[in-house]
């Protein structure tokens, strides 16, 4: 397997604006309460805040960094070190959070407090083996196998999760999850 040493940028802090939102959140929007309240945690330029407010939704997109979001109108924009101090958001406020390319792991249960009932949270970054083909190569970045089903499936619905290698956009090995703060199971609909 040929290892991947060409500097990537990031996905969401690239410079280049057309860089698609994660499949993985469009897959799942679906399940987020029609015109309900969404959180982007650490949202980069904005590529999921923006596709999830043009698709109807109240968001809210947090970053350290929000020079990127200046021209995103109809988002709230949330200046915000997500590492230091305490978590900025109250409980049940949001119908759904998203996190991408961002890892975190003190979040975890402030996630699932922010979730309202019926709230879904959709999560995707990386995992073990990631370091072989780019970047993040910190193991502290990585997350091992299962790890987001066993941080989430006490207290959440899991709807779907995911672990593996992919090649689109660039290598890299992924880990998703999309869960929901219910207990009872919830519609599928085909992958569009």
């Amino acid at each position: 397997m040929p290892v991947y040493t060409r500097p990537m940028p990031s996905f969401d802090r690239s410079a280049d604006p057309s860089i698609a939102p994660s499949p993985w959140v469009l897959r799942w929007a679906h399940l987020i309460r029609r015109g309900g309240r969404v959180l982007d945690v650490a949202a980069g330029h904005g590529r999921h805040s923006r596709t999830l407010s043009a698709m109807g939704y109240v968001v809210t997109a947090a970053d350290i960094d929000t020079t990127g979001l200046t021209d995103a109108s109809g988002i709230e924009v949330f200046a915000v070190d997500l590492e230091t101090g305490a978590w900025p958001f109250p409980a049940e406020a949001f119908d759904a959070i998203v996190v991408t390319n961002y890892l975190h792991r003190p979040h975890f249960p402030h996630l699932v407090r922010s979730l309202a009932p019926g709230g879904v949270l959709i999560f995707e970054t990386f995992g073990r083996g990631n370091e072989k083909l780019g970047r993040p190569r910190n193991p502290d970045f990585l997350l091992a196998p299962g790890e987001l089903l066993r941080a989430f499936s006490d207290h959440l619905h899991i709807v779907a999760y995911e672990h593996g290698e992919e090649r689109e956009p660039r290598p890299a090995v992924r880990q998703r999850l999309c869960a929901v703060r219910r207990t009872a199971p919830v519609h599928l609909q085909p992958a569009g």
